[in-house]
């Protein structure tokens, strides 16, 4: 089919009411659009195909994670200005994309089929979670969602995240690197949390027991961790027995909500409450708040989302639900602040540290990219291709203020009235 770039640009700027800002290469060889920039490269009419079954942001993961769409050149820039493009024109052109009733829509895929070719819709890549069992965040139902992500392979994840092993934002200064930035993460949160040798701390979703390292090593911490993922769980109980912390840290593949041997002095939760879900996320509060000593401490470390103006309307992400992080939700900053608050618990301070999430997403990119043949090796080239994807669009949301990640310190205050929280607990940079 000669030109077919051209047909496909034009049809791109009908549906979406304005020019293209990047630049088409079809799969005939054929280009349109804008010059000295990213070019968006459909490799296969194959992904036509999956647009037309599935439009928007799933039928487009599909096409990624099959290889049937690529980029040439920066990333970052393709997805700034596709995903500016998206943004800026509101509730309008998100929801002509997304409901196969619109008349523009239905009239986009006959041209598309036109050029596709009248064929059955490709299976979905074998990356793609299915057989999902059980109501949406019950017990069964997150152990397969947290299997989907976590369990891939510990080597995948040293490539991705380095010798750290944190999979959550770093904590930077002008200069540092990366295994800096996550051990100086790790640090703020014991000092927020105020821990002594001798304290009892529970890490919820415990990776691969990073935090529990540092909070027994540099603190004296006795540290459960839960996590339900056995992959994590055997490697952290490797790096603990390595380092002769076994007297001090226990690994537990469990459900937070199956813990009851508290009280702990304290809680941490990093990056993992975005896995609870909006239905459950009172009673995560609740849970935690009883695991707690009168006085004790949490540190809820979450990615959080810009409110919607119909809370009912909000839709988890296709692409990041069928790939990423199935089932996974993101709350508003005031929401989550809200049921901490109904749960029982003092919220004390609230940190945003959006774009440090970004930067570490950028660290992590280049180090799949750096390691990519291995990594291809290691998982699949789709896996490899969807963790390329999901983190640099990630690290897109975060610098234009779409997600934002945020620690807030909360206290089981006593009847007392006494936090324990120092008058000027944080000190500002000027």
């Amino acid at each position: 089919m000669a030109d077919a770039a051209s047909r496909l640009a034009t049809l791109a700027e009908e549906l979406l009411g304005g020019p293209l800002p990047v630049r088409l290469r079809a799969w005939d060889g054929s280009e349109a659009g804008p010059v000295g920039g990213p070019v968006l490269i459909v490799r296969d009419r194959r992904a036509l195909r999956r647009l037309i079954w599935k439009p928007g942001e799933l039928g487009l993961a599909r096409a990624w994670v099959a290889g049937e769409i690529d980029v040439e050149g920066d990333l970052y820039a393709l997805l700034d200005s596709l995903s500016g493009l998206l943004w800026e024109r509101g509730e309008e052109t998100r929801g002509l994309l997304d409901s196969v009733r619109d008349p523009k829509l239905r009239a986009a895929a006959r041209a598309l089929l036109r050029i596709a070719g009248p064929f059955p819709p490709p299976k979905p890549p074998a990356e793609e979670m299915r057989g999902r069992s059980g109501s949406r965040h019950s017990k069964r139902r997150d152990k397969q969602a947290i299997s989907h992500h976590y369990d891939v392979g510990n080597e995948f994840y040293e490539l991705v995240l380095g010798p750290s092993m944190v999979y959550s934002c770093a904590y930077w200064t002008e200069d540092g690197t990366l295994e800096d930035a996550q051990r100086d993460k790790l640090d703020l949160i014991a000092r927020k949390l105020n821990l002594k040798e001798g304290d009892r701390l529970l890490d919820v979703g415990c990776g691969w027991g990073s935090m529990a390292l540092h909070a027994a090593r540099e603190y004296g911490a006795r540290v459960v961790g839960v996590t339900l993922s056995r992959e994590q769980a055997v490697y952290a109980r490797k790096r603990i027995a390595d380092e002769g912390l076994t007297d001090l840290i226990e690994i537990r593949v469990q459900d937070y909500r199956d813990v009851t041997d508290g009280p702990y002095d304290a809680i941490s939760s990093i990056g993992m409450a975005e896995h609870v879900g909006s239905v459950k996320y009172r009673e995560y509060a609740d849970t935690l708040y009883g695991l707690l000593k009168p006085g004790g401490r949490l540190l809820n470390h979450q990615i959080s989302r810009r409110p919607e103006p119909d809370e009912e309307a909000y839709e988890i992400d296709a692409f990041i639900d069928a790939y990423v992080f199935p089932d996974g939700e993101l709350s508003p900053m005031g929401s989550t602040l809200t049921t901490l608050e109904y749960a029982g618990f003092e919220v004390r301070d609230v940190e945003a540290i959006r774009e440090h999430y970004a930067l570490t997403l950028r660290r992590w990119v280049a180090n799949l990219e750096a390691g990519w043949d291995r990594a291809v090796r290691l998982t699949s080239p789709g896996r490899a291709r969807i963790w390329r994807l999901y983190m640099a669009a990630s690290a897109v949301s975060f610098e234009r203020n779409r997600i934002g990640v945020n620690q807030f310190l909360a206290v089981k205050t006593p009847e007392s009235g006494r936090s324990g929280t120092a008058l000027r607990p944080r000190v500002w940079q000027e």
